[in-house]
């Protein structure tokens, strides 16, 4: 038996319980792995409370992603004892996920825990961090490059934002890092942000289909506004990596910046990666995050506060990466 946190619905309100499961109650899948940490994302929280549409089916074990250690395995690429990690391929919200002591999935939604990162840090990481990585890589294959100029994180103080700050920095990049929280400047200018933009200045709509070039790319986390905004203002050529939608999903634009500066606008899904660019995006962020300032954005917690910080991090009240720690 081992604990874990299940969902259930009633009257089209979502409950939740803490419960002892066995692994006869796990769903279908060709591997059998111990969990041993989770993290909080932002759709973990939408499906802690019940938004989004993301669960259609109830009772549910939530939790997006998972490191474990594997138990039994009927898949060739793997054996018991082995380290891996799962993001994505839509566990924690059709099938059951990793905020429980055990699951059972699919092998070929697994990867390798890389050599010199530990589970711990591989769930700081998690899929905020796997997203981060994705969109560098996105920026790279469009020509961004250090000497290109500043590069902007819009949310820069969450998960997503901190890691993607830190990896650019690292690799010799200009970061500008967006947020409307004062008291996280410190932290991000200790992540690697060389200028702090209040996010006020990107929250009304453009007055105009262009504005002064400043940005040779951005990573950008929040979407409708912020990120039409973040569009009239790149340099000739520059790309923004879109990847989140904290502050809504219309976009409210013109096509001018695509047509007259030649701006990318790139779409970045950590969902449904095929596995050979998985596994290039975990080797090098093991090879490229710098660990100490990973270390830095952990917040420690266990699956009994999970209820708390799911209604904390849609509230944009948790500031860096929540490591669930599921044998505490």
């Amino acid at each position: 038996m081992f604990k874990a946190l299940l969902l259930r619905e009633a009257d089209g309100k979502v409950e939740q319980s803490f419960v002892e499961l066995s692994e006869d109650d796990l769903p279908e899948g060709d591997v059998l792995v111990a969990v041993e940490y989770s993290t909080l994302n932002y759709k973990d929280g939408l499906v802690l409370n019940g938004l989004g549409g993301l669960v259609r089916n109830y009772p549910h074990v939530p939790g997006i992603d998972f490191v474990g250690s594997v138990e039994q395995s009927e898949h060739p690429d793997y054996k018991p004892g082995d380290k891996v990690i799962l993001t994505g391929w839509r566990v924690g919200e059709v099938h059951w996920g990793g905020y429980a002591g055990k699951a059972r999935v699919k092998g070929d939604w697994l990867v390798p825990l890389p050599e010199g990162l530990s589970p711990r840090r591989a769930m700081a990481i998690g899929t905020a961090g796997f997203t981060s990585m994705l969109a560098v890589m996105a920026l790279e294959a469009h020509g961004l490059k250090t000497d290109s100029g500043s590069v902007l994180v819009t949310g820069a103080a969450g998960g997503v934002g901190s890691v993607a700050v830190s990896i650019l920095h690292t690799l010799g990049y200009q970061v500008a890092a967006s947020t409307g929280r004062a008291e996280t400047h410190a932290y991000l200018t200790d992540l690697g942000a060389s200028e702090i933009v209040d996010r006020a200045e990107l929250a009304e709509a453009p007055s105009r289909p262009l504005n002064k070039e400043r940005w040779a790319g951005c990573i950008d986390a929040v979407g409708g506004t912020t990120l039409a905004n973040v569009l009239t203002q790149m340099k000739y050529g520059g790309s923004v990596a879109a990847v989140g939608l904290a502050g809504g999903n219309k976009l409210q634009t013109t096509v001018i910046p695509f047509l007259l500066r030649g701006v990318n606008l790139l779409g970045i899904d950590s969902v449904m990666k095929p596995a050979a660019e998985r596994r290039r995006a975990w080797a090098r962020l093991a090879a490229e995050l710098p660990l100490d300032k990973l270390d830095g954005m952990i917040v420690e917690a266990t699956l009994d506060d999970l209820p708390r910080l799911g209604g904390e991090i849609l509230a944009g009240k948790v500031r860096g990466r929540v490591v669930v720690d599921l044998n505490a």
